[in-house]
């Protein structure tokens, strides 16, 4: 006996329900890994997250975009294929089933079933015959009756539910149809047009009219999903569409303008709902479109879905006050104004630099926990966003907010600092001065930059130290003197840490603890004469002067003041007024393959509903004239349930035997035949 073909053995491999089975389990498992690993993030997210090693083992596995991955459009694809052959192969069959009513069934095979039944009747086989058809036509039965005269009977074949095995088709042309939707709404136009050097992915941060046409796509009936953020009065005409490790720009058919946008919000400031008024303008429209969204409320227009997702700022008019934080920058007499992603350049001393403000927000929901209320949230009022960028192209980034936050009884100015996007911000409490404002703390900053108030307080501290010594005095002042202005050099360097490395390096360790204590109770004296110096209030000449708001304000500005080496700005930027410009964020999609999808489920719901819902039963009456009247042997099968068919068929016979003896009434039939 000859071996099949190869493509005879290919065909049946393809059409073999482990093959099937296999790949809609890979096609479950990688459907996982694109719900749990958020797909499409700018490349330089992932590589922070998974380090170097497994961010390249990711690329190189599709797994950042896994629905337009090679091999998942490949598991796509033979599952279409074998879902098709395995259609091609059995549906002449399920067709023939559908509507074959099986009349080459013998005597034998009815006995051997399950279900079967053999009684005798009085009448003749033409009477029961149209009575027993004249049943099954009543019960919704199709059946047909054929006659044996070889075997001296006859047959009566019914059948019901023969749309049953309809349902098998369709749910697997389903399967075929979702598929291929599927197919035509992934990027792989997009991405044969990157394989072929016909499109490039753009990483620079430009504005739309600087992108280049290799970072542009036409409009056409190809699949994406892309977003853009559109300021109040402004309109654009293109999505941005992240492609790896940047974006290309979509151009859109039609223009979108941001009429107004509203955020509803909670007591506590936290936002509740938001909407954006669109206009659309087409050639093809005789008029603008005009049409509110919100939240799972989109547009849909010309196959063009636009959904609200999200929302930022537009670009709000700031104003801002530096304030010197360096003695070589002096101080500042006017604000100035700028807005939401301005890049300027400073002139802050001698290092050029790059001032950039990348956000605000007017509203910032923070923990703010109080002893009745652990979990209590609050708004701390607006915030603005920058970072200060060397010409050497480091950055810093700094989050300043506008209104004095109060801490443990006392308020404080917040700016925040880090380095990088991936740290949280390291704050910094400038405490607020008598008058509401941070100008007392920089007061007290600029007054221990200042050398000659500094050298002077040193003299006038020394001079008093040693007033009872009388040996070598001269020397012993001076050598003070120089050690206190020292000391608070070190400070503004470093803070505390720095003067207690210095102790550490300069005193021999027996002397260490006692000498050490003295320095640092000679630096706080110093500390607490300069900020007096401040104050300019004759009545107060020594510490103990202070009253308790002045000394805990001392003790706050000395420890902002030690932190300030980790600040590293040479300004801080107080917000004093702003115009909010809200910007909404929406996000586009084009689906051509949706109405498909929607078809194949459609055709697997009706698909399952007939498999589980519409089970096929067929029965066989065989009717064989005798000497003393008629032998009926009855017999019947199901596809489905059956635990349910033992009753049916009981009901069924019962009711059959009272059709032929013409007792039967279709009015009294059991609730369970319908």
């Amino acid at each position: 006996m000859s071996r099949p073909s190869f493509a005879r053995r290919l065909f049946s491999f393809l059409s073999t329900m482990d093959l099937a089975i296999t790949l809609l389990l890979t096609l479950a498992i990688a459907s996982i890994i694109g719900t749990v690993l958020q797909q499409n993030q700018p490349y330089p997210d992932y590589l922070l997250k998974f380090g170097p090693f497994w961010f390249d083992v990711f690329e190189s596995l599709g797994l950042y975009d896994v629905y337009s991955a090679a091999w998942f459009l490949l598991i796509l694809v033979l599952l279409v294929v074998s879902t098709s052959v395995c259609v091609f192969r059995n549906a002449p069959t399920m067709v023939r089933e559908i509507w074959q009513l099986r009349t080459q069934v013998q005597a034998k095979s009815l006995r051997a079933m399950q279900h079967h039944e053999q009684w005798t009747q009085s009448s003749d086989v033409e009477t029961l015959t149209a009575q027993a058809q004249a049943y099954f036509t009543q019960q919704g039965f199709r059946n047909k009756v054929v006659a044996r005269p070889e075997a001296g009977e006859t047959l009566i074949s019914a059948m019901k539910g023969g749309m049953n095995r309809m349902g098998y088709l369709l749910t697997h042309l389903a399967i075929i149809v979702i598929c291929l939707g599927a197919l035509l709404d992934s990027n792989v136009p997009m991405k044969l047009a990157k394989w072929q050097g016909n499109l490039q992915v753009e990483t620079r941060d430009l504005s739309i009219s600087k992108v280049p046409q290799e970072s542009r796509l036409a409009v056409g009936n190809h699949a994406f999903r892309g977003s853009i953020s559109i300021p109040e009065g402004k309109s654009a005409s293109v999505a941005f569409i992240g492609l790896e490790d940047g974006y290309v720009m979509q151009e859109l058919p039609f223009k979108i303008a941001v009429k107004d946008f509203r955020i509803a919000h909670y007591a506590t400031g936290q936002p509740k709902s938001f909407e954006s008024d669109l206009v659309i303008t087409d050639p093809e429209l005789e008029s603008p479109l005009e049409q509110t969204i919100s939240v799972n409320h989109p547009l849909s227009y010309r196959g063009y879905t636009i959904y609200q997702a999200s929302f930022a700022d537009g670009g709000s008019l700031l104003t801002l006050k530096p304030w010197a934080l360096s003695q070589e920058i002096g101080p500042f007499d006017t604000a100035f104004n700028t807005k939401v992603f301005d890049k300027q350049a400073t002139a802050w001393g001698s290092n050029a630099a790059q001032l950039e403000i990348t956000n605000f927000r007017v509203f910032n929901i923070n923990p703010d926990p109080t002893d009745d209320e652990p979990g209590n949230m609050r708004n701390f009022g607006p915030t603005i966003n920058f970072k200060i960028r060397s010409k050497t192209g480091e950055a810093r980034e700094y989050e300043n907010y506008m209104l004095p936050v109060p801490r443990d009884g006392r308020d404080y100015f917040f700016s925040g600092v880090r380095e990088n996007p991936n740290e949280t911000f390291r704050y910094l409490y400038l405490p607020v001065d008598d008058n509401g404002s941070v100008a007392g703390w920089v007061a007290f900053v600029g007054a221990l930059q200042d050398t000659e108030l500094v050298d002077m307080i040193a003299a006038e501290m020394a001079t008093i130290t040693l007033s009872d010594v009388t040996t070598e005095k001269g020397i012993l002042q001076k050598n003070l003197h120089n050690s206190l202005a020292a000391l608070v050099e070190l400070f503004l360097r470093g803070g505390f840490s720095e003067v207690g490395r210095f102790i550490e390096a300069s005193l021999p360790e027996a002397d260490r603890e006692a000498l050490g204590a003295a320095y640092l109770a000679m630096l706080r004296e110093m500390l607490g004469r300069v900020y007096i110096h401040t104050l300019d209030q004759p009545a107060i000449q020594t510490i103990t002067d202070l009253n308790d708001e002045q000394v805990f304000f001392l003790q706050d500005a000395v420890t902002a003041v030690g932190a300030l080496p980790l600040y590293g700005a040479p300004v801080y930027l107080e917000l004093t007024d702003y115009t909010h410009i809200q910007a909404t964020g929406l996000q586009i999609a084009h689906m051509p393959g949706k109405p498909i999808v929607y078809l194949g489920c459609a055709m697997l719901i009706i698909g399952v509903f007939l498999l589980f819902y519409l089970p096929q039963r067929r029965f066989w009456l065989i009717l064989k004239p005798e000497q003393n009247g008629c032998n009926l042997l009855f017999a019947g099968m199901s596809n489905r349930n059956p635990y349910e068919f033992d009753s049916f068929f009981d009901q069924t016979y019962q009711q059959l035997k009272q059709a032929v003896e013409g007792n039967f009434d279709p009015e009294k039939r059991s609730e369970s035949m319908t």
